[in-house]
């Protein structure tokens, strides 16, 4: 119903050049719903025009195969040409300008490839218009080539899309034009634009009545006429669109589509709303996450790492929430830059200058990811936390000075230290190099008093140990060795308290002798003892001179070994004994006397009884006469 209720009107003309060789070609069809309009410039020398056939035909056979005015479906047939003449069994290669007009006979579209032309017009006012593919097009585009020299400009036929191109095949597609009544349309190849002008075309569709073959004839005298030295194949067509087609359903079918759309432009407005909201809420985001991570780096440049810290986290949520990887990974970056360097600040407020250093040197290494940035206070940190354990490390070492008693060295380290601290302003080490001085010097103090003391209490042990070494003497020349071993023994611990090596030395040398003279005084008192034990028996068996011969010699033991009670002793056991020899030698005496006295009696009797014995001999021999026992 749409071609029979609109009037669509087509002319057009078609001549070979000079050399009788025209190889352009017109088409078109017309379709109840849709209608097709095509022209083709071959741009290769054969004489039947069979890349410009060929490409008209192709983009027709496409579109009655699929009736469109779409885009894609005019670039599918604009591809349906292209693909037919590169796979063509032709002894040359194929190549072609087209234009393709495609219409609902309400809208149309065009589409071009090469150099081809296409025109529209309205109340005799150019309306739409085609762009070749051409360098020289990009020339007057860019300025560098006046429009009106384009038709004779040597690079006119230098195109960068056609028909027939083996890669990178990219046709332009126009958007699509409403037509009115009386539009009029005009499709022409090279030889015309290379010899009539734009505008005298303008003038001739100005002038025009209501049939197209005028258009087409006026335009070809115009091109006769001026009798060119050189006059190329041409083609010209016009398209005169007197009546639009206009749809009786419209009103119920807007009506129609109203009903549905009025909901869909409802929801499509609350989503556009939401989306507004949405979009201005990422737009607010992306600039605050912009302003905070400008800022970041600001604070950072300022030493300002707390205030940086809070910037940085900003952007980074706001980089996360936006899926800016590039915010991500920078933000990233400057928060474990920063996070080192407050780690390094707390260590070094805190006094944990080790600590502080190794979150610096992490610092300074995150800084090469970070964009170097913060590196000057780093460094200046770095320094600083240097100097502050140089300090310590001199104190230290003072303090192992001290206990190693080595004073002067330890006080050296120690005003080392206080100045180095004095030069930084460090008045925490400062004060610490003071106590440690102030330390040293009450040490020193205290070991001179402990020094004195001790020579005082040294100077007693000497005298207590000399008066002690003074009694042994005495003990060991009386012969108390026992008691000298005593006294010696004592004063030996003493000299051994006070390290008096030839005292200790010579002590125990006196010790070795009075040991010796008490077992040899042991051995004489053994044999005192013994002599005694002798003297005791003998007298007990009132053989006194055997007692008194035993007591002497036990007193002349107990008088080598000085043992004046001993000695004592034995001398009054020995009175004892000269008494008992006193009653003995009487008794002996007496027993001597009668002894005599016996003896001249038994002598008397003794005669008498030889005489006897000799007269009894006689009777027995070997009777043995028993003389009777003498009492005394």
């Amino acid at each position: 119903m749409r071609k029979q209720n609109s009037e669509f009107m087509t002319a057009f003309t078609s001549e070979a050049s000079q050399k009788l060789k025209n190889t352009d070609f017109f088409g078109f069809v017309e379709l109840d719903k849709f209608a097709c309009y095509v022209i083709a410039d071959g741009i290769d020398d054969n004489v039947d025009g069979t890349s410009a056939r060929l490409a008209v035909d192709s983009v027709v056979s496409a579109f009655m195969e699929s009736p469109s005015i779409s885009k894609r479906a005019v670039r599918r047939y604009l591809r349906a040409a292209n693909h037919a003449l590169l796979t063509a069994k032709s002894k040359m290669k194929l190549k072609a300008s087209v234009t393709v007009v495609v219409t609902n006979y309400v809208k149309l579209r065009y589409g071009q490839a090469g150099n081809t032309r296409f025109r529209l017009y309205r109340d005799g006012f150019l309306r739409m218009q085609s762009r070749d593919n051409s360098l020289s097009m990009d020339m007057v585009q860019e300025e560098r080539l006046e429009e009106d020299k384009l038709a004779q400009h040597v690079e006119r036929h230098n195109l960068f899309c056609y028909l027939g191109q083996e890669k990178g095949f990219s046709p332009y597609i126009s958007k699509k034009f409403k037509l009115a009544n009386a539009d009029a349309a005009a499709l022409y190849t090279r030889g015309i634009w290379e010899n009539v002008d734009e505008g005298e075309l303008k003038d001739v569709f100005a002038e025009a009545a209501d049939e197209p073959q005028s258009v087409v004839d006026a335009v070809e005298d115009m091109l006769i006429s001026r009798q060119p030295k050189s006059l190329e194949k041409y083609t010209f067509a016009a398209i005169f669109f007197n009546k639009v087609f206009v749809d009786p359903n419209r009103k119920r079918k807007i009506r129609k589509i109203l009903m549905i759309a009025i909901p869909i432009v409802l929801m499509l407005a609350i989503l556009t709303v939401i989306l507004l909201v949405m979009y201005n809420n990422r737009k607010n985001d992306i600039a605050a996450m912009e302003q905070s991570f400008y800022n970041t780096i600001e604070y950072i440049q300022a030493d300002n790492y707390p205030r940086a810290q809070s910037e940085c986290q900003n952007a980074l949520d706001l980089a996360k929430k936006l899926k800016n990887e590039d915010i991500q990974n920078d933000t990233s970056n400057y928060m474990k830059l920063i996070e080192s360097v407050i780690a390094g600040d707390t260590a070094l407020d805190s006094g944990e200058y080790r600590d502080a250093q190794r979150n610096y040197l992490n610092a300074q290494i995150r800084s090469r990811y970070a964009d170097n940035l913060g590196l000057d206070y780093i460094k200046e940190r770095l320094d600083q936390t240097g100097q502050y354990i140089t300090v310590y490390d001199m104190i230290a070492l003072g303090d192992t000075l001290v206990n190693d008693l080595q004073y002067d060295k330890a006080e050296e380290q120690y005003i080392a230290a206080q100045l180095l601290a004095g030069n930084i302003h460090f008045t925490e080490g400062r004060d610490s190099a003071i106590s440690a001085l102030e330390r040293l010097y009450e040490s020193m103090r205290q070991e001179q008093a402990d020094n004195e003391e001790a020579a005082q209490q040294a100077s007693e042990a000497q005298s207590a140990a000399a008066s002690i070494l003074s009694e042994g003497d005495t003990a060991f020349t009386s012969g108390d060795y026992t008691s000298a071993l005593t006294y010696y023994t004592t004063a030996l611990q003493k000299y051994i308290e006070l390290e008096d090596e030839a005292q200790t030395a010579a002590l125990q040398i006196k010790i070795a002798a009075t040991e010796e003279k008490q077992a040899e005084q042991q051995a004489l008192a053994a044999e005192a003892e013994e002599y005694m034990a002798l003297a005791e028996d003998a007298y007990a068996g009132k053989n006194y001179v055997q007692a008194k011969k035993y007591y002497l010699l036990a007193r002349d033991v107990y008088s080598v070994m000085q043992n004046d009670e001993k000695v004592a002793e034995v001398s009054r056991r020995m009175e004892l004994v000269e008494m008992g020899i006193s009653a003995e030698e009487e008794a002996a005496r007496e027993a001597e006397e009668a002894a005599r006295r016996a003896e001249e009696e038994a002598a008397q009797q003794a005669e008498e009884e030889q005489a006897e014995q000799n007269a009894e001999e006689s009777v027995s021999e070997g009777q043995e006469s028993v003389s009777p026992d003498a009492v005394g």
